[in-house]
Formats: C-alpha cells, structure tokens, sequence
C-alpha cells in the first residue's frame, strides 16, 4: 500500500514511521529553567550525528502548537544532558514521559537521583550507566506541518561519562553489562536480542 503524504492523516503517518523505523534509542534529557526546576523526558526521535566532533541530535514534537519544558528550556540556555536508559531504569524513564506541570521536578515524580553536572548547570540521572553534557548549537523548527510539527536540536558533547562497568579494553561496551533498551512503537520496547557480524568489503 502506498501513503501519500498529502493525503494521510498526520497520526497515521506517526503510526506507521513508529513501527516501521525501529528499533530507536532513547535520549533521556535532562534540563533546567531560569527558576532552576528540573526536567527530565524520555525522546526516541534521537541519535548520533558525528563523532569529529561529537554531536547527537534529538527532536521534539510539537503537538498543538506548543513546545514541550524541555525545548523551552535548552532553548533559553543552551544546556542539556542526555542520560541513557537501560533495563535497570526504564519504569523511571516511562514514568517521566506523562506531561505535568513545568514546576514538577521529574527527578522526583520517577524517584530517581540527581547529580551535578561538570562543565554545564542541568542535573544527570545517576542511576543511567552513560551521560553527554551537550551544549546546543542549532536548532531547526519543521515547517509546514498539521498539527505543530517537530523542532530538531543538535547538541555539541562537552563530555562524556560513561560507567566503568560497561567498559572493556579499547573503549569497547559490553553490550550484556550495559542492557540498553530501545523504543518500538505504542508502549512496546525491546532489548538486545540475537547479535550477529558482517565484515565490511
């Protein structure tokens, strides 16, 4: 079957990228307001886009028209951090992902740690076995959309740190350490499964 983009409704069109685009990483960003509330949301519209120099991208939707805390926020100062989820934490990942209040820290709505940051002002969730301080760089708002579109962010790494247990001899990750979990589509995630090699040509 074939979907014209004009022609399709855009929860459809969100339905099918979701199921089909899989599996996704999760950015658990973490940032702060000028009142320095904390904030703390799960996006698995996310990835790495170059390692010279490192910077990962995420984007946000914006459904009716309005920008979620954590665009505001990275928008007025720059500063995020990305906290990866693995198995050990995604109940308190799934638990940030409901909307309230920009006044609620959902450091405290998931019961999970907060820890000062090294070079920049937003929190990093403890119990994440990897954290990117990244500092925004561009920003991109989506145009001509229907029901408030999307704004992509590209972050710069300041640095990374990454726990001691998930590393092995020249920087490789063990995959069965770190258990990292990815989105699919509706409430569904998944885990590593079958791990296969293909050298390259």
């Amino acid at each position: 079957m074939q979907f014209d983009i004009q022609n399709t409704e855009s929860s459809a069109l969100y339905k099918l990228l979701t199921g089909t685009v899989i599996p996704r990483p999760i950015a658990w960003v973490s940032s702060i307001d000028s009142n320095g509330t904390h904030n703390l949301a799960p996006f698995s519209f996310f990835n790495v886009v170059s390692e010279d120099p490192p910077h990962i991208m995420f984007s946000t939707v914006r459904t009716g028209n309005k920008n979620k805390d954590t665009l505001n926020n990275i928008l007025a100062n720059h500063q995020f951090v990305v906290n990866l989820v693995t198995e050990d934490i995604v109940e308190q990942m799934n638990t940030t992902a409901q909307n309230v209040a920009p006044d609620v820290d959902e450091f405290e709505l998931a019961n999970v740690t907060p820890i000062d940051s090294v070079y920049i002002k937003p929190k990093r969730v403890k119990e994440s076995l990897v954290h990117f301080e990244c500092e925004m760089v561009h920003h991109y708002f989506i145009e001509n959309h229907q029901n408030g579109g999307a704004c992509i962010i590209i972050g710069k790494i300041l640095t990374m740190h990454i726990d001691d247990a998930i590393l092995e001899d020249n920087y490789r990750i063990n995959l069965d350490t770190y258990k990292p979990v990815a989105r699919l589509a509706g409430s569904n995630y998944s885990k590593i499964g079958e791990i296969f090699s293909i050298k390259r040509g």
